[in-house]
C-alpha cells in the first residue's frame, strides 16, 4: 500500500499587517515591475505616494498574491486579472449577503416556531 503525502502551505495574515513593496514582492512570489504595474492598473491601492513610501495592508497582500497567482495559474494579463479579481470579489460579497439573509431567515423561523 503506498501513502500519499498532503503538503498544504500558507501564509497567515493580519489585517493589520503592512509591508513595503520589497516585502509584497516577496510574499508573491513576483517581481517589483509586477506590482508596479498592478498599482498603476488599480489592482492595489497602497498607502504612500512614491515605490519607496508604499505601504500594503494585509488585504492588499492577500489581493496581490491572488492576482500573481491568477496570472500564472489562468496565464492572464493584466485587464484579464483585474476583470477576475473584480469577480472574485463581486462573489464574495453575495455570498456574505447570503450568509447574512439566511441568518436573517433563520432567527425569523425560530421566533415563528417559539
Amino acid at each position: 500500500m503506498t501513502q500519499t503525502e498532503t503538503r498544504i502551505e500558507g501564509i497567515v495574515l493580519d489585517e493589520g499587517l503592512t509591508v513595503t513593496l520589497t516585502e509584497l514582492t516577496q510574499l508573491c512570489g513576483s517581481s517589483g515591475r509586477v506590482v508596479r504595474l498592478m498599482v498603476t492598473e488599480g489592482l492595489l491601492r497602497p498607502k504612500g505616494q512614491d515605490p519607496d513610501d508604499w505601504r500594503f495592508d494585509g488585504l492588499e497582500v492577500r489581493r496581490a498574491r491572488r492576482a500573481v497567482r491568477l496570472q500564472r495559474d489562468l496565464d492572464l494579463n493584466l485587464a484579464g486579472t483585474a476583470l477576475a479579481l473584480e469577480l472574485l470579489d463581486e462573489l464574495e460579497q453575495l455570498r456574505e449577503r447570503l450568509r447574512a439573509l439566511e441568518h436573517q431567515l433563520g432567527q425569523r423561523r425560530t421566533r415563528e416556531l417559539g
